[in-house]
C-alpha cells in the first residue's frame, strides 16, 4: 500500500515518484521498478481518466514491482476514492483542493474509523479479497494508507495552513503549473510571488510535522525546491520520458547518414 513512502517521509528522505496516465501500462511500471531509482508511481485519473480495472492492474504490476503508488483522483468525491483504494492503490492525491474542509472529507472517504468514515467492504486487492480480518484490514488499512492534498490553485494557498494541519495528511503536493495560472503568473518558473508561494507551504508544512512535494520542470528547480525542504520529487511523467528517450536517440544517431 502506501507503507514504503510513509516510512521513507518518516526518516526524512528523498521520495521519488514517477506519473504515469497516457502510457500507464503494467510493462512500463515494471520497467520503473527495475531501474531501482524510484520508489513509487502515481497514477493520473484526473487527466487521462484511468478506469477503475486500469488502475487495479497498475497497482499489481507496481505491488510486484516494489513500488508504493497513489492515484491523482478523477474527481474528489467519496466513491472515486473508495474504488481507487480497493483497486489496491497505497493512497490517493486530491487535486485542485481548495479549502481544510475539503481536506478533511478526503481524509474521511481515506480512513477507516476512527480516523475517517470510508465505506466497509474489504474484498478488494486492499482487503486482500476478503481474507483479511475486518478489525486487521481497517488497522492496516489506516496505518499504511497514503493521502496527499494538492495545492495548486489561489483558494488553497490562501488556506494552506488550516490544509497542513488536517490530521492524517501526509504530503501536501505543488502543482506549479495550475499554481501559477491561478496567480496569473503562468509559466513563469522563477517569478518571486510563485517562489514565496512554495515557501509558505513549506513552512505550513513544517509547522505540522508533515512533508511537500513537487513536480519540478528541471534540475536545478528540483535542487531549489529540496532546499526548501520538499522530500517528493515527481520525477517525471510517462510522456516526457517517452519524449526524453525519443530526444537522446535522435542526439546519438543524427550523424549517421549516407
Amino acid at each position: 500500500m502506501g507503507a514504503k513512502i510513509k516510512e521513507l517521509l518518516r526518516q526524512g528522505k528523498l521520495v521519488r515518484v514517477m506519473g504515469l496516465g497516457q502510457l500507464c501500462d503494467p510493462k512500463l511500471i515494471a520497467l520503473v521498478g527495475q531501474s531501482g531509482f524510484w520508489d513509487a508511481v502515481w497514477f493520473d485519473q484526473e487527466h487521462v481518466g484511468l478506469t477503475v480495472p486500469q488502475i487495479e492492474h497498475a497497482a499489481r504490476a507496481a505491488r510486484v514491482a516494489g513500488l508504493d503508488s497513489f492515484v491523482r483522483l478523477n474527481a474528489t468525491d467519496y466513491a472515486v476514492t473508495m474504488q481507487c483504494l480497493e483497486a489496491g492503490a497505497g493512497g490517493v492525491m486530491a487535486a485542485q483542493v481548495q479549502s481544510a474542509r475539503a481536506t478533511q472529507d478526503v481524509v474521511r472517504w481515506s480512513k477507516f474509523h476512527p480516523d475517517g468514515l470510508r465505506g466497509v467492504n474489504g474484498t478488494g486487492a486492499d482487503g486482500r479479497y476478503g481474507t483479511l480480518p475486518m478489525l486487521d484490514y481497517f488497522a492496516r488499512a489506516n496505518a499504511e494508507t497514503f493521502v496527499a492534498i494538492q495545492i495548486e490553485n489561489v483558494e488553497g494557498l490562501e488556506d494552506v495552513e488550516r490544509i497542513a494541519a488536517v490530521k492524517h495528511v501526509d504530503v501536501l503536493f505543488i502543482g506549479p503549473a495550475d499554481l501559477s495560472q491561478s496567480m496569473g503568473i503562468p509559466g513563469e518558473w522563477q517569478h518571486p510571488r510563485l517562489w514565496a508561494a512554495f515557501e509558505r507551504v513549506a513552512a505550513a508544512c513544517q509547522a505540522n510535522r508533515i512533508h511537500w512535494a513537487i513536480l519540478p520542470f528541471n534540475v536545478e528547480f528540483a535542487r531549489r525546491c529540496v532546499v526548501l525542504g520538499c522530500r517528493m520529487l515527481s520525477l517525471g511523467i510517462d510522456m516526457w520520458v517517452l519524449q526524453h528517450g525519443l530526444r537522446a536517440f535522435q542526439s546519438e544517431y543524427e550523424g549517421v547518414t549516407l
